[in-house]
């Protein structure tokens, strides 16, 4: 009986089973890591991007004036601006930069398409600076529109000689994958 048992036949299940089990492990393993990769290297690009947007968003932007500068409706007249909210007196802020640039996000799909490339994001984007109990706003609120990765920005500065929380955030509500 006990020969039996060790047939060439069981012997032979043994090793298919085996070797199912390893190549299983292997993809399994490979799929993971790939996955991991890309998707880690989708939120490195996402928090670089942050980085800049923060600093740009900061500084007074070029020309210095570049509000004066831009039709909201006319995204040909933004070309040769270089957007920014500060008005280049430390961490001020400039409420006519703030009402300028929420305009252009906020007029219509095409305009705020635009502001993404002005700004030099590739993920979709939102500014809330806290300011006396309100909140001035830019770009697409991402709570609202079920996003799978978020990177928060924050930073202190003063709006009007008033102390402000400015609150930069990149969203993307598409999976970054793997390719």
């Amino acid at each position: 009986m006990k020969a039996q048992f060790w047939s060439f036949d069981v012997i032979f299940a043994m090793i298919i089973f085996g070797s199912a089990l390893i190549l299983l492990t292997f993809v399994w393993v490979n799929i993971s890591s790939q996955y991991d990769t890309a998707y880690s290297f989708g939120l490195e690009t996402m928090q670089a991007q942050l980085q800049s947007l923060q600093s740009r968003i900061l500084s007074q932007g070029v020309p210095s004036d570049w509000n004066s500068a831009v039709n909201i409706t006319n995204t040909g007249t933004w070309s040769n601006v270089s957007v920014g909210l500060g008005t280049g007196a430390g961490s001020a802020l400039s409420m006519n930069k703030i009402a300028t640039l929420a305009a252009m996000s906020n007029y219509n799909t095409i305009t705020y398409q635009s502001t993404k490339q002005l700004l030099g994001v590739g993920y979709d984007w939102y500014i809330a600076i806290n300011y006396s109990n309100s909140t001035l706003a830019a770009g697409l609120y991402p709570y609202t529109r079920d996003p799978y990765a978020i990177q928060v920005a924050r930073q202190s500065a003063v709006l009007n000689g008033v102390p402000v929380s400015v609150q930069i955030i990149l969203w993307t509500n598409k999976s970054f994958g793997v390719s």
